[in-house]
């Protein structure tokens, strides 16, 4: 609360045009340690909004008026506030007021760790067992007769950004297991991720090696080829590399790089040409600029939405999960993947290949055991990927956001297939920006242990499955062939669509009559045979309505 200098603002003007919001609201502004509230002044309706200091991405004071002071929240989930305030005086207060509390400086201001987690000690012990990875494991067979557990990262010397709790091929000795982490980006040596019980194949995930130019590691050759003795039925092993291949050679420049096939004589090596993470920030942040635009053309509206490259990046993920799944179902081969450190497009591409494998990763329960298995504890950065604390803005990227929408995508393809709707999608999306929850805070499973997060605040899973029927697909057949299958998906580019409530927004933010028909021209699709329209039998979306009466994200 030191960091509130006004607590209450009255007369203040909302307008929020993402909610098709024409007329501004007149109400009462307030500040809390947590939350911005606006009040309005009606009498009969007194709706209320509210907003997590958390997902505030960016503060805006344009220049004033006569009719006051303007400030502009933008939040992490598209969101835009316009606030006008009868006072500069108070415009400013309250600017400096929010500039402090959506960038905090320490994990305890944050919204999970603000409340006492004691007083329903037994809720929250039993929301972090819900979901487990060591449970996926048990449930793919492991330990087997390839595929050991090891104990080599315990303490988490070997790798402090891997689990504790790792499953190697039986074939790797510990000193091979030290040596190939020391030749490894990061130390993330090669470890299972995925084992498909039916071919014996596995997905293994690790990071670039230490090769430069001309360096190689005997005891890293000796990992690569403990993975592929550990599946009897193939000869070698794919090694998916998910950067584009100019990128990979770029970095043996720095000492790093890719495998050599001259020094790794059993692997097939693929590049996926997945771009890093600032290419999709500003990807991103193109395709948002579209929305903002006042004034724009036919011909700039479409030709913003067409640079911004947001579903080719879509694309380019999902063919490296196509690639995998055909490698492990259909040639049984064994796939190794990795990107430059291992816990980005690693994580993209190894979960979208277990999703388009195993049936059980399509179902809700199923997910959240893949999220918290492959980018939870395998250390995907979700405090420097989603601004959870006040640091590099270039560290931030929606990394997990495309995974999400390949879901999506890959949902409108077979809509019978998931068990979860869109709305699954939209609320875990933002859980993940707005810290209520201490699942996604941290780095690295270390970090979560230091910083005693299942002691201090609750899971996220627990959130959601409590509310599970509401995240229904009625469309689901778990009997279905499509259900129980591989999927095989179409990646040709007029297969992808523009999610609905992402081009809503767009029609919502654009000048009137422009943005009608450019969304209606970027849903239409190139001429090709008719088949089955499922995507309107999708829920529509209303995650992001904030004229509520309770407290929302």
């Amino acid at each position: 609360m030191e960091h509130i200098r006004t607590p209450k603002v009255e007369q203040v003007r909302l307008l929020q045009r993402r909610a098709g919001q024409r007329k501004p609201l007149l109400g009462t502004l307030y500040l809390s340690a947590t939350h911005t509230i606006f009040v309005e002044n009606h009498p009969e309706t007194r709706r209320e909004t509210w907003v997590l200091h958390s997902m505030v991405s960016g503060l805006e004071r344009p220049p004033g008026g006569p009719t006051g002071s303007q400030l502009v929240l933008r939040c992490k989930d598209f969101r835009v506030f316009h606030l006008l305030f009868p006072l500069e005086r108070d415009c400013v207060e309250v600017h400096a007021s929010l500039t402090r509390l959506s960038r905090p400086e320490s994990y305890s201001e944050l919204y999970c760790l603000s409340i006492n987690p004691n007083t329903n000690q037994e809720e929250r012990e039993k929301s972090w067992s819900l979901v487990l990875p060591s449970q996926d494991y048990q449930r793919m067979g492991l330990p087997n007769n390839l595929w050991v557990a090891t104990a080599a990262n315990s303490e988490y010397k070997m790798c402090d950004s891997y689990p504790a709790q790792l499953f190697v091929s039986r074939w790797a000795s510990p000193a091979v297991l030290m040596g190939s982490s020391r030749f490894r980006s990061r130390g993330r040596l090669p470890v299972l991720s995925y084992f498909h019980q039916d071919t014996l194949a596995a997905v293994c995930r690790c990071s670039q090696p230490l090769s430069g130019f001309s360096g190689r590691s005997e005891e890293d050759e000796q990992m690569v080829t403990a993975v592929m003795k550990a599946n009897p039925g193939s000869d070698f092993i794919y090694v998916v590399d998910t950067r584009p291949r100019l990128n990979a050679m770029a970095n043996r420049a720095a000492g790093k790089g890719y495998e050599s096939e001259d020094h790794y004589g059993n692997i097939k090596l693929h590049f996926s040409g997945i771009d890093n993470i600032h290419v999709m920030r500003s990807s991103q942040q193109r395709i948002l600029d579209v929305g903002e635009q006042r004034t724009p053309s036919m011909s700039d509206f479409l030709l913003g939405l067409e640079n911004s490259g947001w579903l080719k990046h879509i694309k380019a993920v999902l063919d490296a999960g196509v690639f995998i799944a055909k490698a492990i179902a259909d040639e049984g081969v064994s796939v190794l993947v990795h990107c430059s450190d291992g816990w980005d497009r690693t994580a993209q591409a190894c979960s979208v290949a277990s999703v388009l494998l195993e049936p059980y990763y399509r179902t809700m329960k199923g997910l959240m055991v893949l999220i918290e298995k492959d980018w939870v504890s395998f250390g995907h950065k979700f405090s420097h990927r989603y601004g959870h604390l006040d640091g590099d803005p270039r560290e931030v990227s929606p990394v997990l956001d495309q995974f999400l929408e390949v879901l999506w995508q890959l949902a409108q393809q077979f809509p019978c297939a998931f068990q979860f709707n869109e709305r699954f999608l939209l609320d875990l999306r933002t859980l993940a920006y707005s810290c209520q929850d201490g699942t996604f805070l941290g780095n690295s499973e270390k970090e979560r242990r230091s910083l005693r997060l299942q002691e201090r605040s609750f899971s996220v899973w627990s959130r959601l499955w409590r509310d599970r029927e509401k995240y229904w697909n009625p469309l689901y057949r778990a009997e279905q062939s499509q259900t129980q299958g591989v999927l095989r998906p179409n990646t040709t580019p007029y297969c992808f669509k523009s999610q609905k409530s992402f081009t809503d927004w767009l029609r919502l933010c654009s000048p009137p009559g422009c943005g009608r028909v450019c969304i209606a021209r970027l849903r239409r699709p190139p001429p090709r045979p008719r088949r089955p329209s499922w995507s309107s039998s999708w829920p529509i979306n209303k995650a992001y309505n904030t004229q509520r009466h309770a407290p929302s994200i």
